[in-house]
């Protein structure tokens, strides 16, 4: 069984058709990299795994479980993009609430780790309204994982990061025992991340494989991993 599940899925938005016919296995422990430029798909792909829009056609399942129910939810964490936490509760309020929502058991001990981690601690307190972008960023990094989540599906995740705190986060994941989707347009970000990537375009699949083939393939034609990626996209 596969941890991540997303058969011929077709989502429209109108007359606009954001997937069609996108199909994503993913088995449990892998970590993929979801490619593709803007409006490709992504957001919309990593949106209906987490249950928050439904499928138009086609069947979704995260570990045997629809993405909308009690038992998924449980073992998903979700990061969207340009994420906001609770502006009106401070960052240890927002840890205390989801922690509790999540029924964490050693729940102080996790705030506190998280806190001092993500070099939150100084500012546990104050409103997260009042917060930076990229401290903002942390606290949903947090948000999203302090449950030990199975499965994670991460939406740009390391947006308005500094670089030590990236290198904090990556670490990081890198130990967790999950199964990892990864959005992002930016190669170097998939490549930290993961050792396979998806390439979509059009909502559609166009390029699996692993990230080393891109290099080889770069390496043949004398060119970047970047420059591969923007040819296998305009074959669609």
């Amino acid at each position: 069984m596969y941890c991540i599940d997303f058969n011929n899925i077709k989502k429209y938005f109108g007359n606009n058709v954001a997937l069609n016919d996108l199909t994503i296995n993913i088995n449990c422990g892998e970590s993929i990299s979801l490619i593709g430029p803007n409006g490709a798909g992504k957001s919309t792909t990593i949106k209906i795994l987490a249950g928050l829009l439904e499928p138009d056609s086609g069947d979704v399942l995260i570990s045997g479980y629809k993405p909308n129910t009690e038992e998924a939810k449980k073992i998903i964490g979700y990061l969207p993009e340009d994420a906001s936490p609770y502006l009106t509760l401070s960052v240890r309020e927002n840890l205390e609430y989801l922690g509790a929502l999540r029924g964490i058991d050693d729940l102080n001990y996790k705030t506190d780790f998280f806190l001092d981690f993500l070099k939150l601690r100084e500012y546990e307190r104050n409103k997260v309204s009042s917060l930076s972008r990229g401290n903002r960023q942390k606290l949903s990094l947090a948000l999203a994982i302090m449950h030990e989540p199975k499965v994670l599906l991460l939406d740009e995740p390391l947006n308005y990061l500094d670089i030590p705190s990236q290198e904090d986060v990556i670490k990081y994941f890198k130990k967790m025992n999950s199964t990892f989707l990864v959005s992002t347009h930016i190669m170097s970000i998939a490549e930290r991340f993961t050792d396979n990537v998806i390439i979509i375009n059009k909502g559609q699949k166009i390029w699996e494989g692993e990230i080393k083939q891109l290099k080889n393939r770069g390496e043949e034609e004398n060119a970047s991993m970047e420059a591969v990626i923007s040819e296998i996209m305009g074959g669609l």
